[in-house]
């Protein structure tokens, strides 16, 4: 993720507020240019686009589940081992998001393990290093999700590629989820202000349904349990993050981009050890 400087006119996060309606290109923009290092200009940052962007974030998903689940079906076809197919798999969306959301999973994980109060809190995830508990926090995440692709590769290649796709699309809904009204800012600036609200209840619930619609679709190519598999996947890691954000909302005041990296490496983690599971 992306922080752009934008002038002011006292609204969140810098971000101009601009009446008229984002089209979906806007949108589309916002996301790829602010959730990837992919070279997308955004032509719009104001709260239509923003809240547009948000709405596009499952798509940024797809996009990067899909490339991490090309990586590791070159590996496999090439003769390697599921678990170094699966290390490669993990490492794409890291490298197609310039770690910003490991970064800022690390950094939520020391805010809240400071157990300082909140104003303290933020000041801790502003600053430039990583503590203990964000160490500990991504070493924990990664292998996670490392022994969870292995493990799935072990029982096919299909099997890893759509669960590296189900996990992109469910951590980047929750980013959706995240950004509907009623959830406050942490902060008056940055992008979980720009961002934060952008989204109404009702889009975000439409997005919700159709992202888990594309994603037992993607399930069914293993029957009709594998459909409800994926869909269970979706729904527990959407279940993690409603947890976790409800938590940070209450420990820091509101929501940062920090959670919001929180959010979507919490949700992919989860989707990713449920479809190990049965």
């Amino acid at each position: 993720m992306t922080s752009t400087d934008g002038s002011t006119d006292g609204s969140p996060g810098g971000i101009p507020a601009d009446t008229s309606r984002a089209s979906l290109a806007d949108g589309v923009r916002f996301a790829f240019g602010t959730l990837t290092v992919l070279p997308v200009r955004v032509t719009r940052w104001d709260r239509p686009a923003a809240g547009a962007g948000m709405r596009a974030a499952p798509l940024v998903g797809l996009v990067v589940g899909l490339a991490a689940a090309a990586v590791g079906a070159v590996l496999l076809r090439a003769g390697t081992g599921p678990l170094l197919a699966a290390v490669a798999a993990v490492a794409v969306p890291a490298v197609l998001t310039r770690g910003l959301h490991l970064d800022g999973l690390a950094d939520t994980a020391d805010g809240l393990g400071s157990g300082k109060p909140a104003e303290d809190a933020l000041r801790i995830m502003k600053r430039s290093d990583i503590g203990p508990f964000g160490v500990i926090t991504l070493l924990l995440v990664l292998l996670g999700q490392v022994a969870a692709v292995s493990e799935l590769y072990g029982q096919g290649g299909a099997r890893g590629a759509v669960a590296l796709a189900v996990s992109g699309v469910s951590a980047r809904l929750v980013l959706t989820l995240a950004c509907r009204a009623g959830v406050p800012p942490a902060r008056p600036d940055g992008l979980g202000a720009a961002v934060a609200g952008a989204v109404p209840v009702r889009a975000a619930v439409l997005t919700a349904l159709a992202a888990t619609a594309v994603c037992a679709v993607a399930g069914g190519a293993f029957g009709f349990t594998g459909s409800v598999h994926h869909v269970l996947a979706v729904l527990a890691a959407l279940g993690a993050a409603h947890l976790l954000l409800g938590h940070c909302v209450r420990r820091f005041g509101g929501m940062t981009g920090d959670v919001l990296g929180a959010l979507a490496e919490t949700a992919a983690t989860t989707a990713l050890v449920v479809l190990t599971l049965g």
